[in-house]
């Protein structure tokens, strides 16, 4: 089989049905999370409490992207109906992104990976952390999106001044996480994966993978770290990748 191929593995009812239960649960602790955090009285608590707290948080909302990533997939439910409409929730939830535009640009990411076609690329210094997360943001959020995002973040703002939820709550529970999830997202999921090295790249998914056990590969990133393994099998639900791995 040769390594280059474009894999598709046959899922289990049992793991659709996982994959439904694993998305709702990830979305119920992100809002039971938010709702404790943002009435937490952080002059009652240690600061390492507030940390785990920004973290956590922080790692749910990455979560709730790689919901929207699974439903791009079908790896969430056999029913393109469920997967569209838990990825446009998680969308919305995550940053009012819009799926539809989402999962075109991601069908173009798996089809031109690392090319001028490919929109998460940055094909004018690929090597350079800052310019392209600028470019990689930059790209999700112009148009309709950006007003999209304008409009419903004030929105939301005001309606948690309404509720008297403190601003240092509002910035350390749903804004920071909001930009320390963009930046795992893009570190493990298109940096590392996909930048360009003197070494090349090894075949037509021009993807490596980390080689992290597989516990710090879900801390890091929902296994977006074996990245190689989702290029070659694309519906391959994140909890599974650890299963194809081959550390290299």
């Amino acid at each position: 089989m040769p390594d280059d191929s474009t894999l598709t593995l046959k899922l289990a009812q049992t793991d659709l049905w996982l994959g439904l239960v694993i998305a709702n649960i990830i979305i119920f602790l992100w809002l039971i999370s938010l709702a404790i955090f943002l009435r937490l009285d952080l002059a009652q608590v240690p600061l390492m409490l507030i940390v785990v707290g920004v973290l956590v948080r922080s790692f749910l909302h990455t979560g709730l992207f790689i919901i929207t990533h699974e439903a791009i997939h079908g790896a969430i439910s056999s029913s393109p109906q469920v997967n569209k409409f838990i990825g446009n929730i998680t969308a919305f939830l995550y940053a009012w992104l819009l799926y539809k535009v989402l999962a075109e640009n991601h069908r173009l990411h798996h089809r031109h990976p690392a090319s001028d076609l490919d929109p998460d690329f940055h094909p004018q210094n690929p090597g350079h952390f800052i310019g392209w997360y600028g470019s990689f943001m930059k790209e999700y959020q112009k148009g309709k999106q950006a007003w999209v995002l304008f409009v419903g973040m004030t929105v939301v703002f005001w309606i948690f001044i309404g509720l008297n939820v403190s601003l240092v709550n509002i910035i350390l529970f749903w804004l920071l996480p909001i930009l320390l999830s963009s930046l795992q997202l893009f570190t493990f999921g298109i940096f590392l994966p996909h930048r360009t090295t003197k070494a090349g790249y090894s075949d037509r998914h021009r993807a490596r993978s980390t080689n992290y056990s597989v516990f710090l590969s879900f801390i890091t990133c929902y296994h977006f770290g074996y990245h190689w393994e989702h290029h070659r099998y694309p519906d391959l639900p994140w909890y599974k990748l650890p299963s194809v791995h081959q550390p290299r």
